[in-house]
């Protein structure tokens, strides 16, 4: 903390380096908020004037979950959502819980993790091995695989604005350079904010070369039918 955010722009991408306490409250409304928490975050021990509105006094959050206030903004601001490590947080009952089984868990990690989210629906499987993500891996301890995201994602897919609070490298704004989504991405810790806007400026640019090269074959499939 300390700094004031600042706020990047890449293509259809908004990326904000600062504090998501600080910038979330006063960001617009979005479709889903799709994001995975770390949880020992260093949180600082200056409340925002809006936590202490909110009854938040200094505090010690370093080894503790987002807390509650921040999971209800969030509640707020997204007409969906989909919180991986939902399961420690209070967040109302679903039934519709994703969960990523790791078929090549080592015995010391979890056979799976879960992502709470606020969508009525059938809880779903995915099955993606560790190993398979290592190609992907860019320094982030927790950093979910691509397909992982990418597969939240189709589970609102009318959502063209997705927030990412806790944006690490930037994996969901990868995954929305892909399906073509707006993505509004927040990180506080310098290094993996600029690994994100490499990232998502690369995903982007794949993104738009393959439109282009699709593009010239529909006038030429319209004059055939």
């Amino acid at each position: 903390g300390g700094f004031m955010p600042e706020r990047v722009g890449i293509g259809d991408a908004e990326l904000w380096l600062g504090d998501c306490r600080e910038v979330l409250p006063g960001l617009p409304s979005v479709d889903l908020i799709l994001t995975d928490p770390p949880y020992g975050i260093g949180f600082a021990a200056q409340p925002t004037d809006y936590q202490r509105k909110n009854g938040m006094r200094p505090a010690d959050w370093d080894n503790a979950p987002a807390p509650d206030w921040l999971m209800g903004l969030m509640q707020e601001k997204a007409g969906k959502m989909i919180v991986w490590g939902g399961n420690y947080y209070s967040l109302p009952p679903t039934r519709g819980w994703l969960s990523w089984r790791k078929p090549d868990a080592p015995p010391s990690m979890a056979d799976f993790e879960l992502a709470w989210t606020s969508m009525d629906m059938n809880s779903k499987m995915l099955e993606q091995s560790i190993s398979a993500t290592n190609a992907e891996r860019v320094g982030h301890p927790t950093q979910k695989p691509l397909r992982v995201m990418a597969w939240c994602l189709s589970f609102a897919p009318d959502a063209q604005t997705v927030c990412d609070p806790f944006m690490g490298t930037g994996t969901t704004g990868v995954a929305c350079a892909q399906l073509g989504r707006k993505f509004i991405g927040i990180e506080r810790d310098p290094k993996y904010f600029d690994i994100a806007c490499r990232r998502i400026e690369d995903a982007q640019r794949q993104a738009s070369l393959f439109e282009r090269v699709e593009a010239p074959t529909k006038p030429v499939q319209e004059a055939l039918l």
